[in-house]
């Protein structure tokens, strides 16, 4: 993933804060024997680290799922999250003294990419812990009842799934936002997501204020 500087996080607080709340990713593990790579939509747990370090990741998967064995031969994953993301219309973006046809259209997103090193976690209550932990994450008001080893309702269906702890080595972030472009294209771009009005293009547009007003505080 190419990320000129003014895309590129202020600090691993940006990416960190912004994970948190962006929570459904795809999981690459490289295939077997020249097979094509096996990428799994999920939802995750991402865990914040101390002292330098990445954090984790928490999720699971059914234990059919066909990725086991790539996994278990190599360990080296790739989680990528993508979200916030919107297309600009050429116009938009067009010099400020020059017509609006000479715009040139671009799509603003953000994007977490996390290399890892992946655990099999298949120890029952184990895989109990981490599911209970991932189910908090997103339904922390509770109403599920928890999960644990021999107990109904849900310590039969333990047996069906693997868990996996994902230990972050690296991380490559990118908030493509147009924070370089000068100001007057800047609000611009702003106001044209605000009037198109769809979701995506409000998420953008909050991204697009929140990365301008990270940039201009260092």
């Amino acid at each position: 993933m190419l990320i000129h500087p003014w895309d590129a996080p202020q600090d691993d607080a940006e990416w960190q804060h912004w994970l948190a709340a962006h929570d459904f990713g795809q999981l690459a593990v490289n295939g077997l024997d020249g097979a094509p790579p096996h990428v799994q939509p999920l939802h995750f747990a991402y865990v914040a680290g101390h002292g330098g370090a990445y954090g984790e990741v928490l999720t699971h998967l059914a234990r059919p799922n066909p990725l086991w064995a790539a996994v278990e031969t190599n360990p080296e994953v790739l989680l990528s999250v993508v979200d916030d993301y919107a297309f600009v219309p050429g116009p938009w973006q067009a010099p400020p003294d020059g017509p609006s046809a000479h715009g040139v259209p671009t799509s603003f997103y953000a994007a977490v990419q996390l290399r890892c090193t992946a655990h099999l976690v298949d120890d029952p209550a184990a895989k109990a812990e981490l599911l209970n932990r991932q189910v908090g994450h997103f339904q922390p008001e509770g109403g599920t009842a928890p999960a644990a080893l021999g107990e109904a309702p849900h310590g039969r269906l333990l047996a069906g799934i693997r868990g996996l702890r994902l230990e972050v080595t690296d991380v490559r972030a990118k908030f493509k936002y147009a924070t370089h472009k000068p100001q007057e294209i800047q609000d611009r771009i702003a106001e044209g997501l605000a009037a198109r009005g769809g979701a995506l293009d409000l998420a953008a547009g909050r991204q697009q204020q929140r990365h301008r007003d990270a940039a201009s505080a260092t």
